[in-house]
């Protein structure tokens, strides 16, 4: 991620943990109610839903995917044997399905950070057996950005579905990338320093959280939108600090994961205040509106009817039932 030349242990920052606040008492029917789902997974990050609508999560500290139920909580090991992570983040760090293949993405595993592994895309192809379709960091060795960066092979952050293939954001080099199943790589679209997060598609429109540069302050937090053939991005929505994921509920409802505020004079790539964050509801006027607040920092996000489900850095996933869906919806 572009983080103004920060060490690179300081990338943290967007792959840090999310955990709800226990309520005090049983909120009305209706309201949104967070619980723990599960508990003990390796180094939670990203997520998927896959077949039979089960929570796939990627565990960049054991190499491996798990399978979670995500009415019961219960946990099968999908994959294993994926590169971990080296420097507390990376390794796998997402997932995503196309038909019933699964699909890992895999980051700051290279040479350039001390490891010797691949950085890009993994076809699932065994329960510990993996063909590399794609070598995103050949590619960004290669074609390094126009922005100051320095990791040489990125840091992909987002992994997502678009026409039977794929966009991969890379929070560092500041840029979204196409990937096809042939493994060909080509830049979707780039940016300045506004370090690229998570993805949502719908019908020919992408959305795209972006984190900001440091301080990661709450107007640099947005979710903007773009076609394959447009020139700009559209802004969607701002005013919610170090934005890490974006999806699509119910309806014309979208919904982001904000990691928090931004500790005053931290170095660069600090996490941001513990209890600070907060999944929010983009409105239609380009403001967010908090759904649970006092969140502590938030890894991805997945919708399933009016549930959401959050994944965090140190093993868990909380499940926050009667998500609020008001009539506006975002515009299209």
């Amino acid at each position: 991620m572009r983080f103004q030349r920060m060490p690179l242990l300081s990338a943290m920052a967007l792959i840090v943990m999310f955990m709800p606040v226990a309520a005090t008492a049983t909120p009305p029917s209706g309201e949104p109610n967070a619980t723990r789902l599960v508990s003990g997974l390796e180094g939670g990050s990203g997520s998927t839903i896959g077949p039979g609508g089960a929570l796939y999560v990627t565990e960049g500290a054991a190499g491996e995917v798990s399978r979670v139920d995500p009415n019961t909580g219960d946990i099968t090991t999908f994959a294993s044997g994926l590169p971990t992570s080296i420097v507390g983040i990376g390794g796998a760090i997402d997932a995503a399905f196309i038909g019933g293949t699964a699909y890992v993405l895999v980051t700051l595993v290279g040479p350039d950070v001390g490891g010797s592994d691949i950085v890009g895309i993994y076809r699932v192809d065994g329960p510990d057996s993996f063909t590399v379709i794609a070598d995103i960091g050949a590619f960004s060795l290669d074609n390094p950005p126009d922005t100051d960066f320095f990791v040489p092979t990125g840091l992909q952050y987002a992994l997502e579905t678009f026409r039977g293939e794929f966009l991969v954001t890379d929070g560092h080099h500041n840029r979204v990338l196409r990937v096809t199943l042939d493994g060909d790589i080509s830049e979707f679209k780039v940016f300045g320093n506004i370090v690229p997060t998570g993805l949502e598609t719908l019908g020919n429109t992408v959305y795209m959280a972006q984190a900001g540069p440091v301080p990661h302050l709450p107007e640099d937090g947005k979710v903007v939108s773009f076609t394959p053939k447009s020139s700009t991005t559209t802004e969607v929505a701002s005013g919610a600090p170090l934005l890490v994921d974006v999806e699509r509920g119910r309806g014309r409802t979208l919904f982001a994961l904000a990691q928090g505020d931004f500790p005053d004079g931290a170095p660069d790539g600090s996490p941001a205040l513990p209890d600070s964050g907060a999944l929010v509801e983009v409105n239609a006027d380009g403001t967010f509106t908090d759904v649970v607040d006092e969140l502590d920092r938030p890894t991805s996000l997945e919708l399933i009817g009016n549930t959401a489900y959050v994944v965090t850095l140190p093993g868990e996933v909380w499940k926050i039932d009667n998500v609020t869906e008001p009539p506006y919806g975002v515009p299209r």
